[in-house]
C-alpha cells in the first residue's frame, strides 16, 4: 500500500500538481482582496454622476421646452393668418351681398372658426405626425401646406359666402335669384370681388410650406440633442 501512495505521488508531481499537505495552505489559490481605496474611489464616481446624469436630463428638457415653444408660437402664427383671410372673405361677400346686418356675428365667426380650424388640424395631421416618427420632411410640407389651403382660404371663403348668402335672402338685400339657380346666381354676382382671396390663397400657401420646413428643421435639431 505505501508502494502504491508513492507511486500516485510521483505521477502527480510529474503532471505538476503538487498534493497538499497537513497544515499546508496552497500557494496557487488567490482570493480577491478590496481595499478602501478602492471602495472610496467607487463611491466618488457614484457621487460625480448623479450631477452629470440630473444635467443631462435638464438640457432634454430645455431642448424639448423649447421645441415646444417655437411649435405654439409657429402655429398660432399660422392660425392667425387664417383668421385674417377669414376676415378678407367676409369682407367681400358682405360687399357682394350688399349686406349690413349681424356684423359684429358674422366676424367673430370668420376669424374664430378658421383659426381653430387651422391649430386642431396642424396639432393632428403635422405635430402628432412628428412625434410618432410616421412622417417625412416632405410629408410635412405637403400637409402643411394643404392646411394652410384648406383650413386659411377654402373653408373661410366658403363659410363667408354661405352666412352672407343666407343674410342676404332673409334681408332682402340683393334680388333672389331664381329657383334652383342660386348657387350660380350668388357665384355671378360675385365672381369678379372673389378673385381678389388669391392673395391669401399664395400667402398661406407660402407660409405653409416655410412653416412646414421650420417645424421638421426644429423637430430633427432637437432630437438629434437629446438623443446624444
Amino acid at each position: 500500500m505505501a508502494a502504491l501512495g508513492r507511486e500516485a505521488g510521483a505521477d502527480l508531481e510529474a503532471a505538476g500538481v503538487r498534493p497538499v499537505r497537513a497544515g499546508e495552505a496552497p500557494k496557487d489559490i488567490k482570493l480577491p482582496t478590496y481595499t478602501h481605496c478602492q471602495s472610496s474611489s467607487s463611491l466618488g464616481d457614484a457621487k460625480l454622476r448623479k450631477p452629470m446624469v440630473i444635467e443631462i436630463i435638464e438640457k432634454k428638457f430645455d431642448y424639448l421646452r423649447k421645441e415646444k415653444t417655437l411649435n405654439v408660437y409657429g402655429t398660432v402664427a399660422f392660425g392667425t393668418t387664417a383668421s385674417f383671410s377669414g376676415m378678407l372673405a367676409n369682407v367681400i361677400f358682405r360687399h357682394c351681398f350688399k349686406v349690413k346686418h349681424d356684423g359684429v356675428k358674422t366676424y367673430a365667426s370668420l376669424t374664430t372658426l378658421p383659426f381653430l380650424s387651422t391649430i386642431v388640424a396642424y396639432k393632428l395631421l403635422v405635430t402628432d405626425a412628428l412625434y410618432s416618427g410616421n412622417i417625412s420632411r416632405e410629408n410635412c410640407v405637403l400637409r402643411s401646406s394643404l392646411i394652410g389651403i384648406v383650413c386659411g382660404v377654402l373653408y373661410p371663403t366658403a363659410l363667408a359666402f354661405s352666412k352672407n348668402g343666407r343674410l342676404a335672402v332673409k334681408y332682402h338685400t340683393v334680388p333672389l335669384p331664381p329657383k334652383g339657380r342660386v348657387l350660380l346666381h350668388w357665384l355671378l354676382l360675385c365672381h369678379t370681388e372673389v378673385k381678389a382671396m388669391v392673395i391669401p390663397l399664395i400667402l398661406q400657401t407660402v407660409f405653409g410650406i416655410f412653416h412646414g420646413l421650420q417645424h421638421y428643421a426644429i423637430f430633427e435639431g432637437t432630437l438629434e440633442k437629446t438623443v446624444h
